[in-house]
């Protein structure tokens, strides 16, 4: 695949997050240069994940349907894996976690199928129903609800809520202009990502009001209201480029987008902060586990694809 036959929001795209990654390589040979005495290996290593995270992704989002589907059904495998890693389960019901992770393949082939009644109920109401038999099965009642709530929460994370990112890449204008579901799925994951950045740097430069101290303490409404504001502005400033949004729509898919990033990111933390830990992994170096990098996209995700599909223009 040549530079010219790439679809032009992936080309700005691959320039764009290029850029960024240059200049915070450079950013940080200037820093360990300026302050030999202080350790920026943490820096570093987060600087290099980032790297390999974005040419996996942008790399996927090269190839075919087929690929892009593919890689999603990877990433939500890691995040289930990583999940139930977490979770503390009953030794009865590693019979049960095959069928989860047999609704991983399955929920991607709707949307290979185009299927999007199946997509849309698939595992909230048929696997919701099938491990809950498939469970009480098993005929142990000690922590029963237990079980099966948690293991269908995280297949809704992990499964359900990343592939609307899938069908999102996948979606086509319906007036045949210029744009797509590729445009919109940059657009969210960069803008997701962005988010979670400019929060943190808002809440370590003006945060003085913690937003929920009890779940993430270094969470602030300064941080918040900064970074949603950040999100807004790039949301009105991309869209152009990359979809075909409105400015007024534009501005709701960055309220979305900021908030909703917020949101996720504090529920993966209630749940580690409930289960001590401090990580949900150590498969990217420097950033911790995947459910620590995706953990806005559980909620950013779906909520843009359907306020997109609202729109009835894709």
């Amino acid at each position: 695949m040549t530079w010219s036959s790439l679809p032009e929001p992936l080309r700005y795209a691959i320039l764009g997050v290029g850029s960024i990654l240059v200049a915070a390589s450079l950013l940080v040979a200037l820093l360990t240069l300026l302050k030999p005495a202080k350790d920026f290996s943490e820096l570093k290593l987060r600087v290099r994940t980032w790297w390999i995270m974005s040419a996996v992704f942008l790399g996927a989002l090269a190839f075919n349907r087929t690929g892009i589907l593919c890689f999603f059904a990877f990433l939500s495998f890691l995040a289930l894996k990583e999940f139930l890693s977490m979770i503390p389960t009953r030794r009865a019901d590693r019979r049960v976690l095959f069928w989860a992770y047999l609704a991983i393949p399955v929920q991607y082939l709707w949307i290979g199928m185009d299927w999007y009644g199946m997509f849309l109920v698939f595992i909230p109401v048929y696997m919701f129903l099938f491990l809950a038999m498939r469970t009480v099965l098993i005929q142990e009642t000690e922590g029963f609800l237990k079980a099966v709530g948690t293991l269908h929460w995280g297949l809704m994370v992990s499964v359900y809520a990343l592939s609307h990112g899938a069908w999102l890449a996948l979606l086509k204008p319906t007036n045949g202009a210029h744009g797509g579901g590729l445009g919109l799925l940059l657009m969210l994951v960069f803008l997701t990502q962005f988010n979670d950045v400019s929060q943190y740097i808002w809440g370590r430069t003006l945060g003085r009001t913690p937003a929920l101290p009890k779940v993430s303490p270094k969470k602030t409404m300064e941080g918040l209201l900064g970074g949603v504001a950040t999100t807004v502005t790039l949301s009105v400033l991309l869209a152009p480029r990359f979809t075909l949004l409105t400015k007024s729509e534009s501005l709701m898919a960055g309220l979305i987008i900021g908030f909703g990033g917020f949101i996720g990111d504090v529920v993966i933390s209630a749940v580690k902060r409930d289960l001590h830990l401090k990580d949900s992994g150590e498969l990217l170096p420097g950033h911790g586990g995947i459910l620590d990098r995706v953990d806005s996209l559980f909620f950013t995700t779906p909520l843009f694809f359907h306020f997109v599909k609202y729109l009835d223009r894709f």
